[in-house]
């Protein structure tokens, strides 16, 4: 038998997903057990190598254990079946659904969170979590990714960049227009591990024109602005489409700006959907812009460092930005390539305007650096004077209220989806980098450690991924 820990042999694992203990220890294997366990491997690799894969991989994240052995690696408690199929055990939770930040376990039974409560004992469930020492969440929600990819230059592909580092759920912020959204559907949405869901772009081309070696837009040309297409998609893709999108800076839509936002406000006012303006160097002033916007409107790249932001010529918030955030139109980051600036957020945090949606808007430019994933992106915030707490609620509670996904996104309440995230808060410096080039030290960093999708680990949580 050889003990992998954390791709390194002879170290003691920090926690483990493990077998949980029963009242009495058990006897030695029967030879009739050892044939058993023989039939089971054999039946496994008559399995495609996906069901095998899902039914023998160890948790390694937050295990970071993996035996290998001849018979079951997960073995069954003897005794009285186990009330709970999972638990994780001594964590920290934080689920602001419910502003809950405290030490507890959670039990899960059938996909489900079954049960919330200090001291759940290990004999009660199938499998054991050991979170002590973690930070345990609701799955967070990214609501401004790129992941259509092989099609929008951008794009990313969603499971190793989204559910493999916490985030269960996920926004594609318009890579996908009337035209190409049926591939996104089909080879994106149900293809991926991770909950995908879209915002459309009011071009009917989408993101699919765009990249360094072709920097023309989508809305160049306003002929590729449909909000009649764009209308129908949304309405026969209901369950998929959130609402819509439109880029505004001068490269993507030049002087059409504000022409091309008013198709998409038609098109949003017609299905009864949010819009999310991308600013950030635009032809025409943010103030004509906010005004096109509505309540429940969201706002992306609201920190960048370039012209057209929401800061005066003296620094100061622009009143149209403090009105527009006071009406209900929410300010989300979007860090990105380009669109994310300390400077502009310390000093709107100190004028009082926060952010309502911490979002990483990750794609090829960013994933190795400077966003990295949404764990980093919330990580600078925690040096930015936001608590902990409230950075996890702009990456869990407040997009799930921004945006109409299924009942149960985004909580831990009882009866809800078992999709969780389970972090170590480090301390270690490490060098934060906004978009414009600003560095800064950074003492603590949020790592994922283990993600569960309804229940089921993800994966090789564990990710080697940071120094």
């Amino acid at each position: 038998m050889v003990t992998r820990v954390c791709g390194q042999l002879g170290t003691e694992p920090t926690s483990a997903l493990k077998p949980a203990k029963s009242p009495t220890d058990s006897p030695p294997r029967s030879s009739l057990q050892q044939a058993n366990n023989w039939n089971t491997l054999g039946r496994m690799l008559r399995e495609s190598r996906r069901q095998f894969l899902r039914r023998s991989i160890l948790l390694p994240s937050l295990t970071c254990t993996l035996y290998e052995q001849t018979g079951p690696l997960l073995s069954q408690q003897t005794g009285p079946s186990p009330e709970y199929d999972l638990l994780i055990r001594g964590g920290h939770v934080i689920d602001l659904s419910q502003e809950l930040s405290a030490d507890v376990d959670i039990a899960i039974r059938q996909g489900k969170v079954a049960r919330i409560a200090r001291g759940i004992a290990e004999s009660e469930a199938r499998q054991v979590l050991d979170a002590r020492k973690m930070i345990v969440t609701p799955g967070l929600v990214d609501v401004h990714v790129h992941v259509y990819d092989g099609v929008a230059p951008l794009g990313i592909p969603a499971d190793p960049n989204c559910i493999a580092k916490g985030a269960t759920t996920v926004v594609d912020a318009g890579s996908a227009g009337a035209h190409t959204f049926p591939g996104f559907r089909q080879y994106i949405v149900r293809m991926a591990e991770t909950r995908v869901y879209a915002l459309l772009n009011i071009s009917v081309i989408g993101q699919s024109t765009y990249s360094k070696g072709n920097p023309f837009g989508e809305l160049l040309d306003l002929r590729y602005a449909n909000p009649k297409l764009a209308i129908r998609t949304i309405e026969q893709n209901r369950d998929v489409i959130l609402g819509v999108k439109i880029r505004l800076s001068k490269n993507i839509a030049g002087e059409n700006d504000f022409q091309a936002l008013g198709m998409a406000r038609e098109a949003a006012d017609a299905v009864g959907l949010p819009l999310m303006a991308h600013i950030g160097d635009t032809h025409s002033p943010l103030p004509k812009i906010l005004a096109m916007l509505k309540p429940g409107d969201l706002i992306t790249h609201s920190y960048h460092g370039r012209a057209g932001g929401i800061l005066d010529d003296r620094d100061r918030i622009l009143p149209e930005v403090r009105r527009a955030v006071e009406s209900g139109i929410l300010m989300d980051v979007g860090h990105g390539e380009g669109s994310f600036s300390f400077q502009t957020a310390e000093k709107a945090f100190k004028q009082g305007v926060l952010p309502g949606t911490i979002s990483s808007d990750i794609h090829q430019g960013n994933v190795n650096g400077p966003v990295y994933d949404l764990a980093t992106t919330m990580s600078k915030f925690l040096h930015m004077g936001i608590s902990l707490e409230e950075v996890i609620r702009r990456a869990t509670a407040n997009p799930a209220k921004a945006l109409a996904f299924p009942s149960g996104t985004a909580t831990l309440k009882e009866g809800a989806t078992a999709d969780v995230a389970v972090f170590e808060l480090r301390e270690a410096p490490w060098e934060m980098i906004d978009s414009m080039g600003d560095k800064r030290p950074g003492k603590w960093r949020l790592r994922p450690m283990a993600t569960l999708k309804a229940g089921r680990p993800y994966g090789n949580s564990v990710i080697p991924v940071y120094g």
